[in-house]
């Protein structure tokens, strides 16, 4: 049984060595333990430093790339090197190494094949009031479009199965947090989440410069994927929503007719008659964008399979 733990890298040089120096080396039912960076377009001595710490892959991107794009190349790295099981953590030594052990559990036990890591937001005393309400009015969202019961859903220290890993998607430019765990609850990939510990801040985050743009882009990405993985109840709700004004206006202008006064009511009954309408468009594109959700599937499928016979056969040959 491989662990590959995996760490995101951009000009991570002055805090990279506390991170893999907190990393565990051994973990009961874990016959090897190796580590790999995503080198995301770093101009410091990042990669220098990890290969004198001795850390066994480098993936480089000569451009930074951004956090999803970076994870799912490390997926790719690890994937090949062999893995069966993956641990995401960062390299500001935001996460206490020794809790993979907590991560790797219950896969190993049989019992997930995602398993993510629940931060004590309430209690991190480097998180502002807002942060923290923030964290949890997004997380609870998450919950609702995906339908599980994920308490941190932003969290990036998290562990995934060999299985796991070649069935996920991240078509965002942003973050693979948010839409990996919708597409897990679609896909209804076992996921449990454990409590973890969170060292001292060492550096501001990176992943966004405002309260406002990560609420903006966390949001976006969070419609895009309920509009990826549920589009029929997406749009259905909205295009009922929409018909619904239409006919409680239609209803109230037949009112005014069958009374005798409807002669000043008309642009009700034109209003009622196009929010009808586009009830009925919006409910229609629900029908087609379900349709192109279910060829979706069938191409994840497909991708799922020829990457498990690519994977696969690199794996044997190791």
């Amino acid at each position: 049984m491989k662990l590959i733990i995996q760490i995101p890298c951009l000009n991570e040089a002055e805090t990279l060595e506390i991170a893999l120096n907190d990393l565990p080396k051994h973990i009961d039912g874990i016959d090897e333990i190796e580590y790999l960076i995503i080198n995301d377009g770093s101009t410091d001595n990042t990669v220098e430093v990890a290969k004198n710490w001795g850390v066994q892959h480098i993936v480089t991107f000569k451009k930074n790339k951004g956090l999803a794009k970076g994870f799912m190349a490390g997926l790719d790295g690890c994937l090949r090197a062999g893995a069966d099981i993956i641990v995401n953590t960062d390299a500001d030594n935001q996460y206490c190494g020794a809790d993979i052990e907590k991560l790797v559990r219950p896969i190993l036990e049989g019992k997930a094949d995602i398993v993510i890591g629940e931060r004590p937001i309430d209690q991190t005393e480097h998180f502002s009031p807002l942060k923290k309400k923030l964290q949890h009015i997004g997380s609870w969202t998450v919950r609702v479009a995906s339908k599980s019961d994920i308490p941190d859903a932003p969290s990036g220290f998290r562990a995934y199965s060999r299985d796991a890993a070649l069935r996920l998607n991240v078509t965002n430019q942003y973050t693979y947090t948010l839409e990996t765990i919708i597409q897990a609850g679609h896909d209804k990939i076992p996921m449990e989440s454990v409590p973890i510990r969170t060292n001292p801040e060492l550096r501001k985050s990176r992943l966004f410069h405002s309260m406002f743009g990560y609420v903006k882009k966390s949001m976006v990405t969070i419609i895009r994927s309920f509009m990826m993985y549920k589009p029929l109840r997406f749009f259905g709700g909205i295009g009922a929503v929409i018909f619904l004004l239409g006919f409680i206006l239609g209803i109230r202008y037949l009112v005014f007719f069958f009374s005798g006064g409807a002669s000043g009511h008309v642009q009700s009954l034109i209003l009622a008659s196009t929010l009808m309408m586009m009830g009925c468009m919006t409910g229609i594109i629900g029908l087609q964008a379900d349709i192109i959700s279910a060829n979706r599937k069938i191409l994840e499928d497909v991708q799922y399979h020829v990457r498990k016979l690519d994977y696969d056969s690199e794996k044997k040959e190791q």
